[in-house]
């Protein structure tokens, strides 16, 4: 480090050139003219050398020249100054070159008042309060002396602004600082900068309404807001390039569009207005949609279902996206800076995808759809955009179809077992696969059975006996209990369609105390109170709930529900004699093809038995010369469920057919059900008769 002794040299040197500027003689014909007193501007240095100087040098003769104390820190950029001018220079001038060359070397200084020079690292100069320049930059000399000023924008956004000059600021000063409230950049820079950008402004914070026109266009079948609501759709995601002046605007009244931009513009809204201009029909419409074999209430619910349900996803996943394929066109090319006060031309191709992808029709459903059922007339009621109503149409068309019909024949059979067999298809003689009878045991042909379009053969020796549909002949099962072990309890037969319940019943309803009600009565009664039971009927017996569902193939799977119940005894409660009751549940899933027999049994109970001779019940007689038994035997409860698919022919309609060729008008309904039927010519008897 250079002594002080040496510094204090360096700087008395520099200041003995400091001499007092005379003024030229005056000419000899020019009146004398007025003294003036000298001031500190009018000081001239007679030249200013400063040879491998440092910066406590530097900052010495600085003190000297300004008369002001230098605050500074421990530490400052290390470097060494060389300052030479030769020629005289007014001290001001003289400061600001040594202020340049220490700002060009890491070094800033901030004036703080009329007494002290603040010097720090030029990174720090900005939180420093360097000299503020309320007026014009242009007003001081240029240099690189730091100092601070406020550019207030009228036209240009600042963060645009602050994006221009961000290339031609000191990064050292750490660049502008934008405040938006305002619309106006604080910059903290040498004064030089700071004249730059003040003529950068000057010359781009100005209207650009000198390029822009206006264009009308007239419409002729649509609302001048529905376009341009569509318009802004379309053109938001290429707002930047179409530049912060373009503006469109509706004129309802006119029944036209104002668009406000550069005429290089124009075709990018001639196209799109033409194609959305055109004849079409209401924004939304109301439709009736009659069903013929769904049910509307069920329908509606479906629909509602789904529609709620995309709606809900959609504002899940953003609640301000667009319809699918309206942001396309920003996604089809970067998006370029824009030039300022300049519109940058876009490609029509980017604007005709966008009006093709609103105007192809969109997949989802509007916010202004609304469906209702009208039970009345089995018809829905739909309200909604066209879109709306095209899509609904689509999903009610495949929805409102016929399903698939299947007759499920029943027989419920109860089997008494002895004791060589175990089970109700052993002591019937049944052969099963799985859950599928296959055939018969004993003398009856080869025992087996075949089975087709619902009709069963049965090889009985030398002859073949068929049942057609009736699945208790063709198991072959006696229904005279008192001379055989077997007992059919049920046969029904009932038909009914894909994916739909049908439910068997077999047994009776016995009543059931639900409760006793207690009222006062007159003194006379013994306790003063009358009593009343509620009582409820109970469904004692079998109940089977069979849901099939029907495959392309003519399969069968049957979704089978079987709960048993039956008195096993009487029990006294609150004084009212209420009933056991023994259940049962079985739960099956069995697959089978058209006319197979799915059986399901091991449903085993006791059951006491009682027997006499003819002349037990007589009295007396009975008693002395009949006989009676009672015993306690196992019964099997077994089950066979025979589906056959129907295919709406004369073989599955023959009770109907038949009733249909019995009446007078049967050729007229043959017509309507088959628009091939041919009339048979009529006899001459018929036609005598007429």
């Amino acid at each position: 480090m250079i002594p002080r002794f040496v510094r204090l040299l360096v700087a008395a040197a520099a200041s003995l050139a400091l001499v007092r500027a005379q003024p030229p003689p005056p000419p000899a014909t020019a009146a004398p003219a007025a003294a003036k007193p000298a001031t500190p501007d009018d000081d001239m240095l007679k030249e200013l050398k400063l040879p491998d100087s440092d910066i406590d040098s530097v900052l010495s003769l600085l003190e000297i020249l300004t008369g002001r104390s230098v605050l500074r820190p421990a530490s400052l950029p290390t470097a060494t100054y060389n300052i030479k001018i030769t020629k005289p220079i007014p001290k001001s001038e003289a400061v600001l070159a040594i202020e340049t060359v220490l700002a060009l070397n890491g070094v800033g200084v901030s004036p703080q008042g009329d007494r002290f020079l603040v010097i720090t690292p030029l990174i720090l100069t900005r939180t420093s309060a360097p000299e503020m320049i309320t007026g014009s930059a242009f007003d001081q000399p240029p240099s690189g002396k730091p100092a601070t000023k406020i550019f207030q924008l009228d036209f240009l956004r600042v963060a645009e602004f602050a994006q221009m000059v961000a290339g031609i600021l000191n990064p050292q000063y750490g660049g502008g600082v934008q405040l938006p409230n305002a619309n106006a950049l604080l910059v903290t820079d040498s004064v030089s900068n700071l004249q730059r950008v003040e003529a950068l402004l000057g010359m781009i914070d100005k209207p650009t309404l000198g390029a822009l026109k206006p264009k009308f266009y007239p419409l002729k079948y649509t609302k001048a807001s529905d376009v341009v609501s569509k318009m802004r759709t379309i053109l938001t995601p290429l707002q930047q390039q179409l530049g912060q002046a373009t503006t469109y605007s509706a004129d309802d009244g006119g029944a036209q569009i104002i668009v406000m931009t550069d005429p290089r513009q124009y075709p990018l809204f001639d196209d799109p207005i033409a194609r959305l201009d055109v004849k079409s029909n209401p924004f939304t419409k109301n439709d009736v949609i009659p069903l013929k074999h769904a049910d509307a209430k069920e329908v509606a619910s479906l629909l509602t279902t789904i529609i709620n349900g995309q709606n809900t996803a959609a504002q899940r996943a953003n609640a301000n996206a667009l319809r699918p394929g309206q942001g396309a066109a920003s996604a089809i090319a970067p998006t370029p800076q824009p030039v300022p006060g300049q519109p940058v031309p876009i490609a029509p191709a980017l604007v005709s995808a966008a009006v093709d992808a609103v105007l192809g029709g969109s997949n989802e459903f509007s916010s202004l759809l609304t469906i209702a059922p009208d039970a009345r007339s089995n018809a829905i009621v739909v309200s909604g955009t066209p879109d709306d109503l095209r899509l609904i149409n689509n999903l009610i068309e495949k929805l409102d179809v016929i399903l698939a019909q299947v007759r499920l024949e029943v027989v419920i059979a109860e089997v008494t077992l002895d004791d060589n067999h175990s089970s109700g298809i052993s002591q019937l003689g049944l052969n099963v696969s799985g859950d599928k009878l296959i055939g018969f045991s004993g003398s009856t042909g080869d025992g087996t059975i075949s089975i087709g379009e619902g009709t069963i053969t049965r090889p009985g020796g030398t002859a073949t006996v068929t049942g057609p549909f009736d699945l208790a002949a063709a198991l072959t099962i006696k229904t005279t209990p008192r001379k055989n072990n077997t007992s059919i309890l049920s046969k029904p037969s009932i038909t009914t369609t894909h994916n739909k319940d049908a439910k068997f019943f077999f047994g009776e309803t016995r009543p059931v105390v639900s409760g006793v009600t207690s009222t006062p009565t007159a003194a006379t009664t013994t306790t003063g109170f009358s009593t009343s039971s509620q009582v409820q009927q109970q469904e004692i017996g079998t109940t089977i709930t069979v849901k099939p569902l029907i495959g392309a193939d003519g399969s069968v799977q049957l979704d089978i529900k079987m709960d048993i119940s039956d008195v096993t005894g009487e029990v006294l409660i609150d004084n009212n004699r209420q009933y056991i009751i023994g259940k049962r549940t079985v739960n099956s899933v069995a697959t089978a093809k058209t006319g197979e027999i799915v059986w399901i049994g091991g449903m085993l109970k006791h059951k006491d038995t009682k027997s006499s001779s003819r002349l037990g019940p007589i009295p007396i007689l009975g008693d002395l010369f009949g006989s009676r038994s009672r015993a306690d035997n196992r019964v099997d409860l077994v089950v066979f469920i025979r589906p056959v698919v129907l295919l709406n022919t004369r073989v599955d309609n023959k009770e109907a057919m038949e009733r249909v060729d019995k009446l007078p008008q049967q050729h007229e309904i043959l017509k309507q059900i088959d628009p091939t039927h041919v009339v048979p010519p009529k006899s001459l008897i018929e036609k005598v008769l007429n």
